[in-house]
């Protein structure tokens, strides 16, 4: 068992560089089935998107520099700038809730301004 470890490890280097289980025989067509149950499981959903063939080649040139698929990298990239936006919209909000709460704070409560109004009827 020990030395069948020792052999991955000296052969990891091959996996990492395709020597090893890239041929056409090591390959099959996964089950659609297989690839739906995948999709739900992530929460994925295709969709279809125009964007300039430059683009698509440039985001497949940046992927391949980081040795991962340009669809991961894009779906990344997306990701990230979603939840920016997302905490910036609601920095914004909070920071406007907090505005109103402050210049609220010279304000008399309701109570108060109710018992004044009677006073003056």
């Amino acid at each position: 068992m020990k030395t069948d470890f020792v052999e991955v490890l000296k052969n990891a280097d091959k996996w990492d560089d395709r020597e090893l289980g890239a041929s056409m025989e090591h390959t099959e067509v996964v089950p659609e089935t297989f690839s739906v149950e995948v999709d739900e499981q992530l929460s994925l959903q295709a969709i279809s998107i125009r964007l300039p063939k430059s683009l698509i080649k440039d985001l497949k040139d940046i992927a391949s520099r980081y040795e991962i698929g340009y669809q991961p990298m894009v779906r990344d990239l997306l990701n990230r700038f979603a939840q920016a936006e997302q905490k910036k919209y609601l920095n914004e909000r909070l920071e406007r809730i907090s505005e109103l709460e402050n210049s609220q704070d010279d304000t008399a409560p309701v109570s108060e301004f109710l018992s004044d109004i009677r006073k003056q009827a």
